[in-house]
């Protein structure tokens, strides 16, 4: 059973579906949650956990710092187990942030960044496997109008996956492996980045 593994909520048990979803294992999330604490990205951070699945990765960042989470699940069942997830990590919390910290949305993803929400200083994107490169490009690029200035962008996708496309001013950061999971990370940048004249 996947749990949050530090901060205000750690040690809390979250409930997983048997099956449809691929939680983020708790060794990839601490690697990746001693990263972000590195970088300073969680501390009053307003958060986006699109294909939530059982909304781990948005619920520790809340469990850490963040100030609130969007947690963003079209499957039914598994929206669900979020919002059990959600009020379970908030009472583990004992009143440290507002019910309303913790948004879920059972909806597409796809839908969802189609609207402007946010803005966010750091979005989780843990899709299926099997979403194509093309959707995800799509989202990504939709995901733009919802994002602060400076905003990091962390995708996990198989290790065997290629770049997904991202828009050309986003910053490529790092990429780390863990046996079969990629974590790539990006960075909105603060402030536009000029056009030339060719792109004009």
């Amino acid at each position: 059973m996947p749990r949050i593994i530090a901060g205000r909520a750690g040690g809390s048990v979250l409930a997983a579906p048997s099956s449809g979803t691929r939680p983020t294992s708790d060794r990839v999330r601490e690697s990746l949650f001693a990263a972000l604490e590195s970088a300073d990205a969680l501390h009053g951070a307003r958060v986006a956990d699109l294909y939530a699945g059982t909304g781990a990765l948005g619920l520790e960042a809340l469990s850490r710092g963040a100030a609130s989470a969007d947690l963003v699940e079209q499957a039914p069942g598994a929206e669900k187990l979020t919002r059990a997830n959600a009020a379970r990590v908030l009472k583990a919390m004992g009143g440290a942030v507002p019910a309303s910290a913790v948004r879920v949305h059972r909806q597409s993803v796809g839908t969802y960044v189609a609207t402007a929400h946010g803005p966010f200083d750091l979005v989780f994107l843990d899709p299926p496997y099997d979403l194509g490169d093309g959707e995800l490009a799509r989202v990504l690029t939709a995901l733009e109008p919802s994002l602060a200035p400076d905003a990091l962008i962390v995708v996990e996708r198989a290790a065997r996956s290629t770049d997904p496309e991202v828009p050309a001013e986003w910053v490529a950061e790092r990429t780390k492996r863990y046996g079969d999971t990629a974590i790539r990370w990006y960075r909105f940048p603060a402030e536009p980045q000029p056009r030339s004249e060719s792109q004009s």
